[in-house]
């Protein structure tokens, strides 16, 4: 992608970098300097402004990228990360969103402190979310790398650093600078951004086809070189029973660890009411829906009209579908409109990329700040020195982000994001839930359910064929794969949730009655909410 792909994609970038910069210049100038302000941006956000921020905040460079790449190479195994996704929100709806928005101020640690001994549980919750966030920025970074790759054209490893590292610099300013009204303004403009470019791209799909979605589908089975078992489950997770469970274990992955993403509670805090959450949630959930729709179209899409043989050459995790299917539907390499959409579509997917890694470091430098550095230094932390830490807490996050992200390069986004996923079920899952609906839930619980969901997820992680014993692992030239499955949800998600009853029933300390019961007054009616 040469010439004038390069420079207007490049130009578009600049625009939009230009934009967010201003906003978050703009945002800086009406901080307060209050944790409130800086976490939660005030708690002056709308409804329909939070919906579209968390929609923003949800639909990264996975969902965008990497799930219509793997439809694209996979066919209807890839339509499982769209309707995993999906499917999650309800979760999130009916379990979640109100009950912490009562409940907490800023993190997961503030719900679960609100009944236990504050110190143990807000560092092992803050622990896990810094861990979930630094997973999910990983796919983020991989994400950037592989689009200005393609932009510059072929699989420039210079490129792809420098990207990413700019991606790190850049959301450590967005974060530092400009706080949640920043980052919630940011996530807004990219939400309706990538919803425009979907919509656009997936109307153009069907004109193509004459509106016929089998003529679609059965060009793309044909494409694919599979015939019908394209259409078909079974082509990446079929054939034996590893590949079924690992199957399971995604799917569990998926619509469970949505609730225990950090960003995305800490979205709750920022509209005035629980009834603003939940009416944030439906508001996401609207198009959150619509979108991953049309990433069923554009996978599809991708594979008649690039077909997965270009897709693979591009990117062999498939993470430069939608780009080239923006070239080719806009007519072609040479092209004034297939110029002008790929660069579009690209800069769409960089602005993706850049809202979704302002808001997950944010999370994490909250977690690191209020959680971590908060407990250990309680009676000394003001408010202002909190946020500063969180600051500082920003420009570590990117740092390692960075690192890992050079070091993942060549996997698929989607599939990262799912790793980040079943950590965030089988870490925060558990004890968010225990926490809001078991009465007799104590702090030895809630430690060990956090621990004994995390620490299992990361070691069967490092001992998995992602991390070494095949050619597409982390190290292909070494093998201490010991545990089968990719994704280790299967496992890790009840581990979290045994560890946490038997921690329970193990404790000497007996469950605090008050405490529990002003919980669930809170949780279920918002009195005394922040």
């Amino acid at each position: 992608m040469k010439g004038d792909h390069q420079s207007l994609a490049l130009l578009l970038f600049g625009v939009f970098v230009a934009v967010t910069l201003a906003i978050t210049t703009w945002a800086s100038r009406k901080r307060r300097g209050s944790a409130e302000e800086f976490y939660a941006g005030g708690r002056l956000f709308s409804p329909m402004e939070n919906g579209f921020a968390i929609a923003g905040d949800y639909m990264s460079a996975a969902s965008f990228l990497g799930i219509s790449g793997l439809i694209a190479l996979f066919g209807y195994d890839g339509l499982l990360y769209s309707v995993g996704f999906l499917v999650a929100w309800l979760v999130v709806l009916f379990l979640v969103a109100e009950l912490v928005r009562n409940c907490g101020r800023f993190t997961l640690g503030d719900v679960v402190a609100a009944r236990m001994r504050e110190r143990p549980v807000r560092i092992a919750a803050g622990t896990s979310s810094v861990t979930v966030s630094v997973l999910y920025l990983v796919a983020q970074m991989v994400g950037a790398g592989s689009l200005v790759a393609l932009l510059l054209g072929g699989t420039s490893g210079a490129a792809q650093t420098w990207t990413v590292i700019g991606v790190g610099a850049l959301m450590v300013v967005y974060v530092s600078l400009g706080g949640m009204r920043a980052t919630t303004w940011i996530q807004i403009v990219k939400a309706v951004l990538l919803m425009g470019g979907a919509i656009a791209l997936t109307v153009l799909v069907l004109v193509r086809f004459h509106g016929d979605f089998d003529h679609l589908l059965r060009t793309a089975a044909d494409r694919s070189g599979h015939g019908d078992r394209f259409l078909a489950p079974g082509l990446k997770y079929g054939g034996d029973w590893t590949a079924r469970l690992d199957f399971i274990s995604l799917g569990l992955a998926l619509v469970l660890g949505t609730a225990g993403l950090p960003h995305i509670l800490s979205r709750f805090y920022t509209v005035p009411t629980a009834r603003a959450a939940r009416r944030s949630v439906v508001w996401s959930i609207g198009l959150i829906g619509s979108f991953y729709l049309m990433t069923i179209v554009l996978g599809f899409g991708a594979a008649a009209v690039v077909g997965p043989d270009a897709v693979r050459g591009s990117n062999a995790a498939g993470n430069t579908a939608v780009p080239l299917l923006a070239l080719d539907l806009g007519g072609g390499a040479h092209s004034t409109g297939g110029t002008v959409l790929f660069a579009i579509v690209a800069a769409i997917a960089f602005a993706t990329i850049l809202a979704v890694v302002a808001g997950i470091t944010l999370a994490s430098s909250a977690s690191v700040a209020h959680d971590l550095y908060a407990s250990l230094r309680r009676r000394n932390a003001k408010p202002r020195s909190e946020v500063a830490v969180a600051r500082l807490a920003a420009a570590g996050t990117g740092v390692v982000a960075i690192g890992l992200g050079l070091l993942a390069r060549d996997l698929n986004v989607a599939f990262l994001v799912g790793l980040a996923f079943a950590v965030a079920a089988s870490a925060n899952l558990p004890v968010l839930l225990y926490s809001l609906f078991w009465r007799n839930f104590t702090t030895r619980g809630a430690v060990w359910s956090v621990y004994g969901g995390l620490l299992p997820a990361l070691v069967l992680v490092v001992l998995s064929p992602v991390v070494s014993g095949g050619p597409h692992s982390l190290f292909p030239g070494a093998d201490f794969q010991y545990f089968p499955l990719e994704n280790p949800g299967l496992v890790s998600i009840p581990l979290g949730f045994l560890a946490g009853w038997l921690g329970t029933v193990t404790s000497r300390e007996a469950a605090d009655e008050v405490k529990h019961a002003e919980t669930e007054v809170r949780s279920l009616t918002g009195a005394g909410a922040a």
